[in-house]
């Protein structure tokens, strides 16, 4: 994993840059991934650990991890979320490399943190709503992802 943030910025940029047949870094879309999953996280002042558990066990699907890998993800998440101002570079990275079915799935795992600590917060709704906006996810996609995670997360008594 990358040593600091200023390393994985720059990756970034880099992966950004590059023309869009040029893969990018493994890293650069992991943390693309986890920063839009923790956003959802960040999105009420209170971060509860079932939130993080669904953002450890959404990555884990996702990217084959070791769990302290995981763990320095979702520490470098936070950091980069913290000091960013948009979620432009990061969608645009995942456009730019993931399928529609791929950014689909981030979405419905966005929905599912925001389910975890049963209970959906407006300004999480907000965070989700901006970033499938930014994907190209359809509405209809949107609310797909938004049943699916509610009904994985709260079952039918939810």
């Amino acid at each position: 994993m990358f040593k600091t943030i200023k390393d994985l910025f720059d990756q970034i940029t880099r992966d950004l840059a590059a023309p869009a047949n040029t893969p990018p870094d493994p890293h650069t879309l992991q943390l693309a991934t986890a920063v839009l999953l923790v956003e959802v996280m960040r999105a009420t002042p209170e971060l509860h650990e079932d939130e993080r558990d669904t953002v450890l066990r959404a990555l884990r699907r996702k990217f084959a991890l070791a769990d302290d890998e995981l763990d320095r993800l979702i520490e470098l998440a936070h950091d980069t979320a913290r000091t960013s101002n948009d979620y432009h570079r990061f969608t645009h990275l995942l456009n730019e490399r993931f399928t529609q079915p791929q950014k689909i799935a981030v979405v419905e795992a966005m929905w599912e943190v925001a389910y975890a600590d049963q209970h959906l917060d407006v300004h999480e709704n907000a965070v989700i709503n901006k970033v499938a906006g930014l994907l190209h996810v359809t509405h209809g996609e949107y609310i797909a992802a938004k049943l699916h995670a509610r009904e994985t997360v709260l079952g039918s008594a939810g």
